[in-house]
């Protein structure tokens, strides 16, 4: 048995497809996504900060997968936090956001009654999806918090056609300086989690297996996101990462870092 998720795609029965009331109860997961999902999560970007960041990344996601053709078949794995899905599929493309609960469905509950967002909630351990079954795979906020994380990269790239994106701590940043000061950002940001940081060596080597040999970083801030929320997101900085990417310094330095992959 199997049920249909956009043109053509096939979702295996060990699933649930949502395009509507989601289910109170499925089952319980310790994936990152059902923090990411919750309303104490929208927290961490309430007020001109916060904004600023998200919009950064919107605009980031949407350049690199700016090549899609209208119609294109995007799977957002762990996109409950609903900072990408709308804008995503508001550029003519079909997005189907996989969550490992239906409580990670809560913030897209307004494009998924609309039907602008397919939901589906199923284990991430293994996607309920053929091989190659979407044109692009993303999935943002995840990496840095899933123990597995090289297995997870091979399911990401065993159901893309074409490209996947994913975001990442880079160690060759100013993140160093970020880890060093963690216990600063845990006390302005109040519910920051631990996270992986890696090596861009490592994410090269995780998407090799899958095919998926030609990379494309784009780092967001030069600046770590303590100091953008310890000074309440003063300007002079956001003049600072304005000129560091017009310098090219970003490109260097900057973090956390969005991959584009693409199939060889």
């Amino acid at each position: 048995m199997t049920v249909r998720v956009g043109p053509g795609q096939k979702v295996l029965n060990s699933s649930v497809i949502l395009r509507g009331p989601v289910p109170a109860v499925f089952r319980e997961s310790e994936w990152p996504d059902v923090e990411t999902s919750s309303v104490d999560y929208d927290r961490r970007f309430v007020g001109a900060v916060g904004q600023y960041m998200l919009k950064v990344q919107e605009q980031t996601v949407l350049g690199l997968l700016a090549d899609l053709p209208q119609g294109a078949s995007v799977l957002e794995v762990g996109g409950g936090h609903a900072q990408l899905a709308g804008p995503i599929a508001r550029q003519g493309r079909h997005v189907t956001v996989l969550g490992s609960s239906p409580v990670c469905s809560a913030k897209l509950a307004g494009e998924i009654s609309a039907g602008l967002v397919d939901f589906l909630a199923a284990d991430f351990t293994r996607l309920p999806f053929a091989d190659q079954s979407f044109d692009a795979v993303v999935s943002i906020r995840m990496m840095a918090h899933v123990e597995h994380w090289a297995e997870f990269v091979s399911e990401l790239c065993r159901v893309s056609r074409r490209v996947v994106v994913i975001d990442y701590p880079s160690l060759s940043s100013l993140n160093l300086l970020s880890l060093a000061t963690f216990g600063m950002k845990r006390a302005i940001e109040k519910n920051t989690r631990t996270y992986r940081s890696f090596w861009p060596a490592e994410i090269r080597g995780a998407f090799r297996p899958g095919g998926f040999t030609k990379l494309r970083s784009a780092p967001q801030f030069v600046l770590p996101m303590v100091a953008h929320r310890a000074t309440a997101g003063a300007p002079i900085l956001r003049k600072v990462e304005d000129l560091s990417r017009k310098l090219g310094v970003t490109q260097h330095l900057g973090n956390p870092v969005l991959v584009r992959a693409d199939r060889a």
